[in-house]
């Protein structure tokens, strides 16, 4: 009997419990569906990461990897009928749009009417979202008790690798996506997205970096994070491996190794706020302030939007952050609250400007985490800290760069300017000589303004 295993966001051998499923009832043929909807709304950084996890998991599956275009409610049904598929195997996806489509391709397999059902194991995550609820049966809506009860919940150990796998082959396929996003990304700064790729860097990562994540998280100047986000994105990876690796690590009590289990805790937390409130991927969680007065990023706010999205606001960190953006994909998280806060706070810009900009240009863009990160930014998400909150760029940039080597990374006007000093160059001599910008913005005016729009929303 063969089975389908249609491939999303799980593209590795390893770790894989959907995969031991499909393996059980005999050969095994490993579909994915280049479906246009999430292609169109995809980015070419994040195109390029799924064409390489797309091209070395060919190669890991002995080649028989099926690649079908079209709507997955059309192309799963034909391709059940064309290999005599008896089920049809999958791994569990809880974001808004994914349940949808799920939802649509079980009522197609259902119309076949051979029995053939959408059979869902496990999830993009440890724990799949839904399913971590307080006592009363209603979900969390603040982190912490969240992420007690994930604890609390437990996940199971990795899955193995079928022993007895055989895969399905010689079934037609057509071109792997991503080709010409790959070449037109080829100027920038990405990393290999493949699931070896995955386990060399989180071996190094837990060897050099697990102790020390505590206290290095925050520098940007410092290569201390995992910078697995690409890899769980597309499931080169799953953090249950994470989970466990980090369990047997002799450091697994160091306050590094908690923060990072925190961090994994917050990518499913949500994850969870999501599956519940689907709403929120686009609009504030938090209704109460919805009156807040925002500028127009298309009128009379666009070239202070063009300036934030260009790096170019005059001030180095946030700058530095939306450089490192268009270079490599990806910006270090405390800088990605940076430079959320000053478009939110500083341009009074509504979040999904921001949120929609980030996804465009992420090579790791996740729907869950990159909405629910905007809107604790913003004050509108499950955070309970309000709307007052308002990082100070410069501060922050003196506070987690202190050398300054982040920004003169990213920022080659200011190559000259030494030191903290490259976080308040109009304080130096010669410090915007090179180029860089004047302040679109005065950081202190900006923040009283913010401070004045919430008290008036709030009124």
């Amino acid at each position: 009997m063969t089975s389908v295993l249609w491939l999303r966001r799980d593209l590795r051998l390893q770790d894989h419990p959907a995969l031991a499923e499909a393996a059980a009832g005999g050969p095994v043929l490993p579909l994915f569906v280049a479906d246009p909807a999430l292609l169109a709304s995809s980015g070419a950084p994040r195109l390029a990461a799924l064409h390489d996890a797309l091209t070395a998991l060919r190669s890991a599956y002995d080649g028989a990897l099926v690649v079908r275009y079209g709507r997955p409610e059309e192309v799963v049904p034909a391709v059940v009928r064309e290999v005599g598929a008896t089920s049809v195997h999958v791994s569990a996806e809880p974001t808004p749009y994914g349940r949808r489509r799920d939802a649509r391709v079980a009522r197609a397999l259902a119309a076949l009417g051979d029995g053939v059902v959408l059979d869902e194991t496990g999830s993009p995550y440890a724990v799949t979202p839904g399913r971590v609820l307080k006592d009363d049966g209603e979900p969390y809506k603040v982190f912490t008790p969240f992420s007690k009860a994930w604890k609390d919940h437990g996940w199971r150990r990795p899955a193995d690798v079928p022993r007895d796998l055989r895969w399905l082959t010689g079934v037609d396929t057509e071109a792997i996506p991503g080709a010409d996003a790959a070449a037109a990304v080829g100027h920038m700064d990405l990393p290999e997205v493949t699931e070896a790729a995955a386990l060399e860097r989180w071996h190094d990562f837990l060897e050099d970096d697990l102790e020390g994540y505590a206290e290095d998280r925050n520098r940007p100047d410092l290569r201390a994070t995992s910078e697995l986000s690409v890899h769980l994105k597309y499931g080169t990876i799953h953090p249950r491996t994470l989970l466990a690796d980090v369990a047997a690590h002799p450091a697994a009590q160091s306050k590094g190794a908690q923060h990072f289990v925190s961090e994994l805790a917050w990518r499913e937390f949500y994850a969870d706020v999501l599956w519940h409130h689907p709403g929120s991927a686009w609009a504030d969680l938090r209704p109460g302030l919805s009156t807040i007065a925002y500028e127009d990023p298309d009128g009379a706010a666009a070239e202070r939007f063009a300036a934030w999205c260009e790096g170019r606001t005059g001030y180095p960190f946030v700058d530095a952050g939306m450089r490192q953006l268009h270079r490599e994909g990806w910006i270090h998280n405390r800088v990605r609250m940076v430079v959320a806060s000053f478009l939110v706070k500083d341009l009074h810009i509504w979040w999904p400007h921001g949120a929609r900009y980030f996804m465009a240009h992420l090579r790791d863009g996740d729907i869950a985490s990159n909405s629910h990160g905007w809107q604790w930014v913003a004050g509108t998400g499950t955070d309970a800290a309000p709307y007052f909150r308002v990082f100070n760029p410069v501060a922050q940039g003196v506070r987690f760069d202190p050398n300054g080597d982040y920004v003169r990374r990213y920022v080659p006007e200011l190559a000259h300017v030494a030191g903290s000093a490259v976080h308040e160059p109009w304080t130096v001599l010669d410090g915007l000589a090179h180029g860089y910008p004047e302040r679109v913005v005065d950081h202190k005016v900006e923040r009283e303004e913010a401070l004045r729009r919430y008290e008036a929303a709030r009124a």
